[in-house]
């Protein structure tokens, strides 16, 4: 799976709920770091989920690696290296399960930003 397809999927699911669009943004960002993540440091995609349920939209990746997803160190003349904190930072909920072979990444963020 592509960052694309895997964009594409979560804007159906998006839609489905009607979204607002400050969630669609951060939902679509978690998801292509998600899957680069995967794809550049961890084997390739195994499995992709996302779904919207009580509130929440949650996104699940799967790769081969048995890693775990870390913060690379800020180098200024080096580019990315800020995708696993971004991931933190949009995602209230972010958890990883190993599994045999791999592993899958959680993330949940809510539907609707809680009122002040």
């Amino acid at each position: 799976m592509s960052c694309r397809q895997a964009r594409e999927r979560a804007q159906r699911v998006l839609a489905d709920c009607d979204a607002p669009s400050a969630v669609v943004t951060d939902v679509l960002t978690v998801v292509s770091e998600l899957v680069a993540n995967a794809i550049r440091h961890a084997g390739g995609v195994t499995g992709f989920d996302v779904h919207h349920r009580a509130g929440r939209i949650t996104i699940e990746v799967s790769d081969h690696s048995l890693r775990l997803p870390h913060a690379r160190p800020h180098a200024p003349s080096t580019p990315g290296r800020f995708g696993w904190r971004l991931v933190k930072a949009l995602a209230p909920t972010v958890f990883i399960r190993f599994r045999r072979g791999g592993k899958t990444v959680t993330a949940a963020l809510p539907l609707h930003a809680p009122h002040p």
